[in-house]
């Protein structure tokens, strides 16, 4: 019989917590270890029960789940999924170290209920395979504009857990005079549009969640909505966006096949297609596809991912040109805009 994945539910509220507690542990692989209303009982039970996942609420009495997180990481080096009504502080929850987050529940709608629970145990059970990314501390290396880039160029990028840092991670080094970025980040609807903002106002990029109708333009980065897919189709000597509804690709809507797919079709080997961190297989196939009608290829790689799961597929079926750190990954994208 499998191990189960022992869980630590940390929230201020104790109807909260037996909601979390209860649903999770409908789940035959997870079991429900401790369960502690403040950060100070948390460590506690860390050290009482040796968990393998903690929940924790962003918004706590005694310390906030960002300053926690913050301070327990470096102590205690496990795997934190926090829980966060919609707000910019779930990214500085990830910043601070958290793997994955989800979205409170409007406790007045069962199925908001349901839907809440599906999202916890799927995002444990991928946080239990984690790799715990630490504080993003790490200063990049700002590259400057250059001579002679070939704007006519499409970059696709698609990430999924430890991606909103990741992409974070490579835009804040990339100089804004670069061809127009494609971006399918798995990702809450609602959250895509912060994203997008927190993107737009810490890079040198103009950051936008993606419309129908908008284009894709030399130095704008374009977000796929939380809740759609994203293509790109050839218009003339430009390239649109077509944004729309529809059943999940892979198990993800937006899906980075979706993406990739229609990126290898409509601007083949002018295109660099780049896969980060997630897990699945979502973007293998799509990248495969780029390679083949002549793109340039990254994956991220073990060592830097946070889940080495959808970069690792791609790779093992060949449609990874160059595996690269993260680190690496911006200058090897001006190296194939030259």
């Amino acid at each position: 019989m499998a191990k189960k994945i022992r869980v630590l539910v940390v929230d201020d509220s104790l109807v909260f917590r037996e909601v979390i507690s209860r649903g999770i542990s409908s789940d035959p692989d997870i079991e429900v270890v401790a369960k502690a209303d403040s950060p100070t009982t948390a460590i506690e039970k860390i050290m009482e029960c040796r968990p393998d996942v903690m929940t924790c609420d962003i918004q706590m009495p005694e310390m906030n789940g960002i300053e926690f997180v913050k301070r327990l990481l470096p102590r205690y080096p496990l795997p934190v999924i926090v829980v966060s009504t919609i707000s910019h502080a779930v990214f500085d929850a990830i910043n601070a170290g958290a793997v994955d987050f989800v979205a409170k529940p409007d406790m007045g709608h069962v199925r908001s209920v349901e839907d809440f629970i599906y999202d916890m145990i799927a995002k444990i059970k991928i946080a239990a395979l984690a790799k715990v990314p630490g504080q993003a501390n790490e200063q990049p290396d700002i590259i400057n504009a250059e001579k002679g880039l070939d704007n006519k160029k499409v970059i696709a990028i698609g990430s999924s857990t430890g991606g909103t840092e990741a992409v974070h991670y490579i835009l804040k080094q990339l100089p804004p005079d670069i061809p127009g970025i494609l971006v399918v980040q798995h990702i809450p609807p609602l959250f895509s549009a912060m994203f997008a903002e927190r993107l737009n106002e810490q890079t040198r990029f103009k950051v936008k969640e993606a419309e129908t109708g908008d284009y894709v333009e030399q130095g704008r980065v374009l977000i796929a909505p939380g809740d759609k897919h994203m293509k790109v189709k050839k218009i003339g000597s430009k390239y649109k966006l077509e944004v729309f509804e529809g059943e999940k690709v892979n198990g993800h809507c937006p899906s980075v096949d979706i993406l990739f797919e229609s990126t290898a079709n409509e601007v083949g080997k002018d295109a660099i297609g780049v896969i980060l961190t997630g897990m699945g297989n979502d973007g293998a196939r799509g990248l495969f596809s780029m390679r083949l009608k002549g793109a340039r290829t990254i994956g991220q790689d073990e060592q830097s991912c946070v889940v080495y799961g959808m970069p690792k597929v791609a790779y093992e079926i060949g449609a990874v040109e160059k595996q690269a750190p993260l680190s690496s990954i911006p200058r090897l994208i001006m190296s194939y805009l030259k």
